[in-house]
């Protein structure tokens, strides 16, 4: 196991330096944001950490490459409380947000009515009363 390994910038590194690092530069909850590991986010402790790191290699190496692209010389960004960014990139605005109806609403409206040629109100022999009452001829 002594074999030199020039081009792996951990070696020498162990997963306890590696980890204790990136506790103190980002903090449990940080971290927990960063890569989701319950060790890191349900009562967060060195040891259940590096027990579970050490049985899993894709959380190990997540660790690992958060190890690699941290500029330790630089401090965290601190985030105010409810400015956390997700870890997905945001969706597409809704048809409705983008000043659009729905597709439905807008297929519905394609849909012509059936109505009668419009006349002007005063066109003579225009009944103007409804259905089922009676005209008395007087206006």
């Amino acid at each position: 196991m002594s074999e030199e390994q020039p081009n792996n910038p951990l070696h020498g590194i162990t997963l306890e330096a590696i980890l204790q690092k990136l506790v103190d530069y980002y903090g449990w909850e940080s971290l927990g944001r960063r890569i989701s590991i319950n060790s890191f986010n349900l009562d967060p402790s060195l040891k259940s950490s590096l027990t579970f790191l050490r049985r899993t290699p894709w959380a190990r190496e997540k660790v690992e490459r958060l190890y690699l692209r941290t500029n330790f010389s630089v401090p965290p960004k601190v985030r105010r409380a409810g400015t956390a960014k997700p870890d997905h990139a945001p969706k597409k605005a809704s048809a409705a947000g983008r000043g659009r109806a729905p597709k439905q609403a807008r297929k519905a409206s394609k849909v012509p009515e059936k109505s009668s040629p419009s006349l002007p109100p005063d066109t003579p022999g225009l009944k103007t009363s409804l259905p089922g009452t009676q005209d008395t001829g007087t206006s």
